[in-house]
């Protein structure tokens, strides 16, 4: 098995590039989605998040992730409460799917934040999505963001040099989507398989 952390900021691509993994044969985990099942009625989190946050955080008796979203990325230390409680469960949700699955598994986490959460060493092979800054905002736009949520978006996160110099290999997308399918076949049949292939043995 080969547990490999894909990461990238918003915008870069990581996705894709998820989407693209799982298509070979990945198991491929988002982190995103984990958060957000974490934080469901019916779960710890969820009263954690209400009691942190308060009501006004909810719609239809849910948490309204547009109007957590509006708090946390306006608030420095709101968000970093936020992590505090998210980030365990999500790690604990993702080491149970890794005792899950096969030994000859490549495992792939999903995960935009892990420069930020430093959690670079729980993994055996960090990717980094990277792409130009104006290219991001491009695809952020066209999904409609505002350039003012960007700006709090990319202020948030730290720089794709940061990531780059903690991955084992980097995947550049500044390009179309073949050349990263390109860039992800290769990497997945030339590196990733073989590694998890080695470890199972």
């Amino acid at each position: 098995m080969l547990i490999v952390a894909l990461t990238g900021g918003i915008g870069s691509g990581k996705s894709l590039a998820g989407k693209y993994f799982a298509e070979l044969g990945a198991i491929v985990v988002d982190s995103d989605e984990l958060s957000r099942s974490v934080i469901e009625r019916g779960k710890s989190g969820f009263d954690e998040v209400v009691s942190s946050f308060g009501d006004e955080i909810l719609s239809d008796g849910l948490i309204d992730r547009a109007k957590l979203a509006a708090v946390v990325f306006a608030d420095t230390e709101k968000r970093k409460s936020l992590e505090k409680i998210i980030h365990p469960k999500v790690r604990e949700a993702f080491e149970s799917l890794v005792a899950s699955s096969p030994k000859s598994s490549v495992v792939i986490n999903q995960i935009p934040l892990l420069v930020e959460t430093d959690g670079a060493s729980r993994f055996q092979y960090v990717i980094t999505v990277s792409a130009k800054e104006e290219v991001r905002r491009e695809r952020l736009l066209a999904k409609g963001f505002s350039n003012h949520e960007i700006t709090k978006r990319l202020a948030a996160q730290v720089s794709d040099l940061e990531r780059e110099n903690i991955a084992d290999a980097v995947l550049n997308n500044d390009r179309d989507q073949d050349s990263l399918l390109r860039s992800v076949e290769n990497l997945y049949e030339d590196v990733l398989l073989p590694k998890a292939k080695a470890n199972s043995i």
